[in-house]
């Protein structure tokens, strides 16, 4: 735990450090955003946040390359994760600068999803009656398709200073709990990609979340939120290529259906807002990636929440869904339901006094 916990403390530390150098040159070579009618930004912000998380992953996988357990981490698959994380920033990076159309980045999503599957990181079963192994040819399919939904929902949820960067921060660290301790609780290996990717998940999100705060000083732009979303499939999808599920189902155990099943739970809220958005905008006969100003974090905005609230409010429901699932993996379920229960309380409580702030204002 100890060299996970450096890792995290590292990348956390040079992106910190890194963004302000990349800032200043995403203004230079004009990759920024100007003010749009549906932002919440108020002035002239620069994009590539991406290209800092990704230098920073990359000097932390040099450094802890050497550390003794977390070194073990390392093979095909990180490798392949390097790979497809390196490509799929570049596109984005491409994208913060020349805003290109969606069949562009959907086919270099799929691209990335491919170089994830040379590499080995494939969906190799469903938890279908039992555990169902799938037939090579499906899983390629639906691992390029589960890419790309986690991808495009980070990437939908990124309109609020920080939402983005503290929501993958919060699914990163239940999907390290989850890894981590699975691997404690059932012997199996603790040195593996899923806890080394989402360690470093963390970490950069820890350090980029100051400068992205509101008021925000850099987005993380698409190199950024597609960078996070793939780094979050991958880890999903290696950790069930890394269950001996003989040996979990054999005793009894439910967590050998709960990897697959963990991504659509600790990520409900972008799910959620991305599930909303398809449909009233095909219901109002628009594209559905189409923009406009009706996201959730939209509508807290409209109940009178600050952007710092909103954030706030939907870190704690990301939270509410994320960490009492995973808490049911391995102790009781009344445990878990309390867990999620205090939760929901706090994210009221925020609600109800931003409301009761609203009303003291209009009086």
């Amino acid at each position: 735990m100890r060299e996970y916990l450096l890792t995290i403390a590292l990348a956390a530390t040079l992106c910190y450090l890194i963004t302000p150098f990349i800032k200043s040159l995403a203004m230079k070579a004009g990759a920024f955003i100007n003010v749009r009618s549906r932002d919440t930004h108020t002035v002239v912000t620069p994009r590539w946040g991406g290209i800092g998380m990704w230098i920073s992953m990359s000097v932390t996988f040099m450094v802890v390359n050497h550390l003794p357990l977390v070194a073990k981490s390392f093979g095909r698959e990180a490798t392949g994760i390097f790979i497809a994380g390196t490509f799929i920033m570049i596109l984005g990076a491409l994208d913060d600068m020349y805003d290109l159309d969606s069949i562009t980045k959907f086919a270099g999503q799929a691209v990335a999803g491919g170089i994830l599957l040379l590499h080995g990181v494939q969906i190799l079963w469903l938890p279908i009656n039992g555990i169902y192994i799938l037939p090579p040819s499906i899983g390629q399919l639906l691992t390029i398709f589960f890419v790309m939904v986690v991808i495009n929902a980070v990437n939908f949820v990124d309109g609020l200073d920080g939402l983005a960067t503290g929501i993958v921060a919060i699914c990163a660290m239940a999907f390290f709990a989850f890894s981590y301790l699975l691997a404690v609780v059932n012997g199996l290996n603790r040195a593996g990609a899923p806890s080394l990717i989402t360690a470093v998940i963390i970490g950069i999100c820890i350090g980029f979340l100051p400068h992205n705060y509101h008021p925000a000083r850099i987005f993380m732009g698409d190199s950024g939120a597609m960078f996070l979303g793939l780094l979050l499939s991958a880890a999903a999808i290696t950790l069930t290529g890394q269950i001996d599920l003989n040996a979990i189902t054999s005793a009894g155990s439910d967590t050998a259906l709960l990897p697959l099943l963990l991504p659509f739970s600790v990520l409900a809220i972008p799910f959620i807002d991305l599930g909303m958005a398809i449909i009233r905008r095909l219901r109002a006969g628009r594209s559905p990636f189409a923009a406009d100003k009706e996201h959730l974090h939209h509508k807290l905005l409209s109940m009178g929440n600050s952007h710092r609230r909103t954030s706030a409010i939907l870190y704690s429901w990301t939270a509410m869904f994320a960490f009492p699932t995973v808490v049911a993996a391995f102790a009781p379920l009344w445990v878990s339901l309390a867990v999620g229960l205090l939760i929901l309380i706090f994210s009221l409580a925020l609600i109800r006094e931003s409301l009761v702030s609203s009303n003291v204002k209009t009086k």
